[in-house]
């Protein structure tokens, strides 16, 4: 199979991923293999690319937002048959015995394995996954536009969460990428009063037209204060912005697997039970859950597709903030 492969992590502007030719790989026992049809490229990916997260093995391939078509399954499956349209998101397996995993919280295994990570992911014309850990994708989505919600959608969904928006209240926005866009949608959906901030004119307008009743950046003055605020940015100033627009009791969940330190605090800040938590992967509860919510709304992405070839432009642009919506990788045709 042909793979964009990281064989040493660096700057994404030295195109860092290597063409590779690579064995099709086949599952084991109660996994499936997957014929990728499309990956979403993601900020976590970037992270990786770059070398700002520790990288547990090398030569890796890169991706956890897959869509494909199972086309090999191993022994024990029963989840899934040939021709089942599946999606791999980035949580890849967890030991199922430590007190988080017995306890609702397998987000916080120790030993979790994660796709694109731990485990060779969607960059590739195959990719093989724990049949327990993949998901059926909703009908009504196409392989590309199903992509985003497989980690921008699932990990937005979470965040949304922990934000602990109370009913029909005001959520800050701080960031509005692939995440972003769709956790807005879910928000709107649920009834809450939405306030973006970006740097972006046009990303701006793009929040606006999915229901956003004020867009800005962090610095601007929405008017009002807010009652939760997700920072879907690996900026820690920007978290502290967002703190700085809550009102009492607010909470600021921080949505990315890296962000840079956040600036000194006063406490006064914190003070009248503000509070600042980080989001850290999800269950495969959130990703059932997102998943059905996806399709009830229903939830639109909007894309960007690159070739699998050019996944090495495709984080540039993610990293310059020129994707509008979700980027995403066309592997086969379906």
């Amino acid at each position: 199979m042909q793979a964009m492969m990281l064989l040493e992590p660096g700057p994404v502007e030295k195109e860092p991923l290597a063409v590779s030719e690579l064995p099709d790989p086949e599952p084991g026992p109660g996994e499936i293999r997957i014929r990728v049809r499309a990956c979403g490229i993601c900020h976590t990916d970037l992270h990786a690319v770059e070398g700002e997260l520790e990288l547990p093995r090398l030569p890796i391939i890169p991706g956890h937002q897959i869509v494909g078509v199972v086309d090999g399954i191993g022994e024990g499956v029963t989840r899934f048959g040939v021709g089942d349209r599946a999606g791999m998101p980035w949580l890849a397996g967890t030991c199922g015995e430590c007190s988080f995993c017995r306890t609702g919280r397998e987000n916080l295994c120790p030993d979790a394995r994660f796709n694109g990570l731990h485990v060779d992911g969607g960059y590739a014309e195959f990719a093989i996954a724990a049949a327990e850990f993949a998901y059926p994708v909703p009908e009504g989505f196409d392989d590309v536009a199903a992509a985003p919600l497989l980690c921008a959608g699932i990990i937005g969904y979470r965040a949304l969460r922990l934000s602990d928006v109370p009913e029909g209240g005001r959520l800050g926005l701080f960031g509005f990428g692939a995440s972003a866009h769709v956790t807005i949608q879910v928000a709107r959906h649920l009834g809450y009063e939405v306030y973006v901030f970006t740097r972006s004119e046009e990303h701006q307008e793009h929040a606006k037209k999915l229901g956003a009743a004020w867009a800005g950046t962090s610095k601007d003055a929405p008017g009002v204060k807010l009652d939760s605020a997700i920072n879907f940015t690996p900026a820690g100033q920007v978290a502290f912005d967002a703190l700085s627009h809550l009102d009492r009791g607010g909470t600021v969940a921080c949505a990315g697997i890296y962000q840079t330190p956040l600036p000194e605090t006063p406490y006064e800040m914190l003070y009248h039970e503000r509070t600042i938590k980080s989001v850290a992967n999800f269950t495969r509860r959130d990703a059932e859950e997102l998943l059905e919510y996806a399709a009830e709304i229903p939830i639109k992405t909007e894309i960007q597709t690159f070739d699998l070839m050019d996944a090495n432009a495709a984080l540039l642009a993610l990293k310059k903030s020129e994707i509008r919506g979700a980027g995403v990788l066309v592997v086969s045709e379906g």
